[in-house]
């Protein structure tokens, strides 16, 4: 063991001779510590709530979409056909959007009406796995009813059940001698999905895609757009220029999911960011801490300095043992944190005993997410925060001279 570190661990582990001391010492740790936990705890969940609000997300929409500037595609087929043989593309799916009433018991509701290709939507969205009662494959059945997928907060709200029946009334209907008369339609449940979030559970709904032209009065095979899934999320520009390039003779926009989320997810940088240096701030005061004891502890030492350099101890040799003390101190303090803040990030995880009011927050529970480099960045700042807190005390010691420290003594 190296002399330096032989006397910093000798003086760490004797502090309890001088109770106020070990008081401050102790207080060092504990705030290094608490500070290390918390922000493994808030960058966790901060991780965590990103994710998984952009897993549902993309779980309801795609992860590129192309859509024609009038409003609707036409031989979209060709289209597909191109798009599937891109590089990093794993489905694509054509869809309809509109905007519709619904009504059933009595009640009335505003909701977003999304046609689909059952047989292609289940490799692009998550609605086969969101569903908790009935079926997705039940928009594909013929029969006189088509059928209906509801959220279950819209299903809570109006009292429905699988098998009940619902009118969709649509903003496109017939001018008569009464004026105008909108169409309207009558569905079945047959299927109630949950995604989480409030706004998707509660005023969304989605049927076929030749029911939805029907509804819509679509004289042709139009719908709104493509929705594609590629392999990489984060890759979505790059494979966004290789589509635009084999559309390039198609009258059509396409955006993917940064861009039509950009303020979203740039507000959550921004907080992720903000919490990290408020957190941050606590360790600061475990390392003044730090400052704190080592002076005292300079000023407790100093008969001993003055013996240790009149024995050849270097400035050199002085400054390393005070600034090893104080690393030891942030060391203890980091590795507590890190022994208290997984655990409980790691609770969180596993057993979501924190739930979230779901018509408030965009999810129902607190969920948490630890990534390695944000564990690495925690530990390393902490580390040398309290490493940058040893410079002083130790260059004070190293410039104490023998013979003034030892002419009272």
């Amino acid at each position: 063991m190296k002399f330096e570190l032989f006397v910093a661990l000798r003086y760490l582990f004797t502090l309890r001779k001088n109770s106020f001391i070990s008081v401050i010492s102790l207080f060092a740790v504990c705030g290094v510590a608490i500070g290390v936990a918390a922000l493994i705890v808030v960058l966790g969940v901060m991780n965590g709530f990103s994710t998984d609000l952009r897993d549902k997300i993309l779980g309801v929409n795609a992860h590129i979409i192309v859509t024609a500037y009038d409003g609707t595609l036409d031989n979209y087929h060709h289209m597909v056909e191109k798009i599937e043989k891109l590089k990093g593309v794993t489905g694509v799916t054509p869809f309809i959007y509109s905007e519709v009433m619904l009504s059933s018991n009595g009640g009335v509701k505003g909701v977003v009406l999304r046609g689909l290709d059952s047989s292609t939507a289940k490799g692009v969205l998550s609605l086969p796995g969101n569903i908790i009662s009935g079926s997705v494959d039940s928009l594909s059945k013929e029969s006189k009813m088509p059928e209906i997928v509801i959220g279950t907060q819209l299903a809570k709200r109006l009292g429905l059940v699988i098998g009940d029946s619902v009118n969709l009334l649509s903003p496109t209907g017939k001018q008569s001698a009464a004026g105008f008369t909108p169409k309207v339609r009558i569905f079945k449940v047959g299927g109630i999905f949950r995604t989480g979030m409030f706004e998707y559970d509660s005023s969304l709904a989605y049927i076929s895609n030749k029911a939805a032209q029907n509804l819509l009065g679509f004289k042709r095979d139009f719908v709104s757009g493509l929705e594609i899934r590629v392999d990489d999320v984060y890759a979505v520009d790059q494979i966004g220029k290789h589509l635009a390039k084999e559309l390039s003779g198609y009258p059509v926009q396409i955006r993917n999911w940064q861009q039509m989320n950009a303020n979203l997810f740039a507000a959550l940088k921004l907080e992720k960011t903000a919490m990290f240096i408020i957190l941050a701030m606590i360790v600061l005061v475990g390392s003044f801490s730090i400052i704190t004891t080592l002076v005292m502890l300079v000023m407790q030492k100093t008969r001993d300095i003055a013996v240790l350099m009149s024995m050849g101890a270097t400035t050199g040799s002085i400054r390393r043992i005070f600034m090893w003390q104080g690393t030891l101190i942030g060391l203890i303090g980091t590795s507590l944190g890190y022994l208290i803040g997984v655990p409980v990030a790691l609770l969180l995880k596993k057993y979501q005993f924190i739930k979230l009011p779901s018509n408030v927050y965009p999810v129902d529970y607190l969920p948490v997410r630890m990534d390695m480099l944000d564990l690495t960045i925690i530990g390393v700042s902490a580390f040398l925060l309290c490493f940058l807190a040893t410079l002083y005390p130790a260059k004070q010691a190293a410039a104490l001279e023998p013979a003034k420290a030892l002419r009272y003594e």
